[in-house]
């Protein structure tokens, strides 16, 4: 499979500064896209459309061309696939050429120690480093708030940074319940961009809300909001946000 063609290279412009997420009207939210070589924080609590979120703007960046490092304590690699495959997302092919690569991060049976957990994530770090991935995703960092301390927590955060500093565009999820208010704080003080999942009533049924807290560069963004719900064998189905009630 040969590099997909983006709309940087069909007008002859510098378009890759922007990870579009494949879908037109979250794009719309976000100014287009999130930036590329940005830290950005996806957060919110149980089933608020986290991992949709995610899976939209792990298709963006294939589509896009990019290669996609996807750490993951969500999924196997064969669920994943399905989950895609679930919201009309086929990314089999992208995953059979090694565009897209999996690393699961839950082993059952095996309980981490803090000293291990420091060490596991110095050697995520050196991996992402040494990887050809641009564009790299955890999902996510709650399964390490037991075994890490807020230290280590802060200072693999800050070393994502430094990666992004130098070309790779980093994702990370977290659950809001997981964290202490002072370290939320400081998580989203060191990334650039910063989404926050909830839940709304539409009717008597619930429905997924983006807030786009903030985007790095991006102007009018700040408190946008777009609501959808997932129907299966469809994907993502906006709901007018008049609609819900948060």
């Amino acid at each position: 499979m040969g590099r997909k063609t983006g709309i940087g290279d069909l007008i002859g412009g510098d378009d890759k500064k922007i990870l579009s997420t494949g879908n037109p009207e979250i794009d719309k939210k976000l100014a287009d896209g999130l930036p590329l070589e940005s830290l950005s924080l996806v957060e919110g609590e149980n089933d608020t459309g986290k991992s949709v979120i995610t899976q939209q703007i792990i298709w963006g960046a294939l589509k896009g061309g990019l290669n996609v490092d996807l750490y993951t304590s969500e999924n196997t690699s064969k669920s994943f696939i399905t989950q895609m495959e679930s919201m009309s997302l086929d990314i089999s092919d992208y995953y059979a050429w090694g565009h897209l690569r999996m690393f699961p991060m839950h082993v059952t049976g095996f309980e981490w120690s803090k000293e291990e957990m420091h060490g596991i994530l110095t050697r995520i770090i050196k991996h992402i480093q040494q990887s050809n991935a641009q564009v790299i995703i955890i999902d996510s960092l709650t399964l390490l708030t037991g075994y890490a301390t807020q230290g280590d927590i802060l200072t693999f955060l800050t070393n994502c940074k430094n990666l992004v500093d130098h070309g790779k565009t980093i994702l990370v999820t977290l659950h809001t319940y997981a964290f202490e208010e002072d370290t939320l704080v400081r998580l989203r003080s060191i990334c650039d961009a910063h989404l926050m999942m909830k839940k709304a009533l539409v009717g008597d049924k619930y429905v997924m809300v983006m807030e786009v807290v903030k985007v790095r560069g991006a102007t009018k963004t700040t408190g946008n909001l777009v609501s959808f719900q997932v129907a299966p064998g469809y994907g993502m189905k906006i709901i007018p946000i008049s609609m819900a009630r948060v």
